[in-house]
């Protein structure tokens, strides 16, 4: 072969290669060594200011993650070219925290310019808040790269709904390459962060299985009536609705889930025997919500030459 050819050949190999690199939890260690810090100092003080935000920038991780991929297409706004993911369903009235991010991709710009990818800082994002509010950490893979489109038509089918049934929820998660067990361990996020009446609604007012003191409760701020009080918050775990612990299973057990999908998963199915463990066993359950953020984490990454490291998270360079 000539040495031309080879010097191609070997290029091509380089480009496919760094196309599909795999994640690292030491990707910046060089090119930013302070971005851990810089990430958590200005997190911090955004749940120091609303213990809720910690919840709402999981949430946010978990809608970009299932949309084609952690590749933090939610943070893009609306274009002429495409139309993004922030006012779909799932989302509209309800995703929030996008200034948060905003302001950690400020403050990591200014320490090492154009190297940290917006998909990367909500990576680290969401496991920093577990962390604040008392949940387990782990080493964040990083090396993601940032989509250049968003699409809300995915994300109004990607996403589960909180009407969704046992069997919904299980092929949707399998749809990602997540498993059942992962399922429930990651709907144990719901130990913190509140949900809207709109959402909640018809469980309290029409479903036998839910405690019906619980459901009084939380009829008080919710009304019959659909367009009345939709917006109005409800913690998704009542007893401790900022502390990232197992309670939410113990609710779920004692028939006080607060979304159908959250009670869905304790309804005499197959998901029943894991709330059980979990309720029982907190260490289980945050070693299992770990390892189950590492493998949402991983779903499709653009890394190598895909994509881009955005400058401003709302927007395309």
């Amino acid at each position: 072969m000539a040495p031309s050819m080879i010097s191609l050949a070997f290029f091509v190999l380089l480009i496919v290669g760094s196309a599909n690199a795999q994640l690292s939890t030491n990707f910046y260690s060089s090119s930013c060594p302070k971005l851990s810090s810089t990430v958590k100092s200005t997190l911090q003080s955004a749940i120091s200011k609303e213990a809720r935000m910690g919840a709402s920038i999981l949430r946010l991780f978990f809608h970009d993650c299932f949309v084609n991929g952690c590749d933090g297409s939610i943070l893009l706004d609306d274009t002429s070219s495409f139309t993004g993911e922030k006012n779909a369903n799932p989302n509209r009235n309800s995703a929030r925290g996008f200034d948060v991010i905003d302001n950690i991709k400020t403050a990591v710009e200014s320490a090492c310019p154009g190297v940290v990818s917006c998909a990367d800082i909500l990576a680290i994002a969401a496991a920093d808040s577990i962390a604040i509010l008392g949940g387990p950490t782990w080493n964040v893979k990083l090396g993601r790269r940032d989509a250049k489109t968003a699409s809300q038509s995915a994300a109004n089918t990607a996403i589960p709904a909180p009407s969704s049934s046992l069997s919904t929820l299980t092929s949707m998660f399998s749809a990602v390459g997540l498993s059942t067990k992962d399922l429930v361990a990651l709907s144990g996020g719901h130990t913190i962060g509140q949900a809207r009446c709109t959402n909640f609604r018809a469980r309290i007012y029409n479903e036998t299985n839910i405690d019906t003191s619980f459901a009084t409760t939380r009829k008080s701020s919710c009304p019959s009536t659909s367009g009345s009080g939709d917006n109005n918050l409800a913690p998704l775990d009542l007893q401790t609705p900022t502390s990232f612990d197992n309670n939410y299973f113990k609710n779920l057990v004692n028939k006080k889930g607060l979304l159908h999908s959250d009670q869905q998963l304790f309804n005499g199915g197959s998901t029943n025997s894991i709330v059980s463990g979990y309720s029982t066993n907190p260490s289980s359950f945050s070693s299992d919500f770990a390892a189950a953020m590492i493998k949402m984490g991983d779903i499709k990454p653009l890394t190598g030459s895909n994509g881009e490291i955005r400058k401003n998270c709302r927007k395309t360079n």
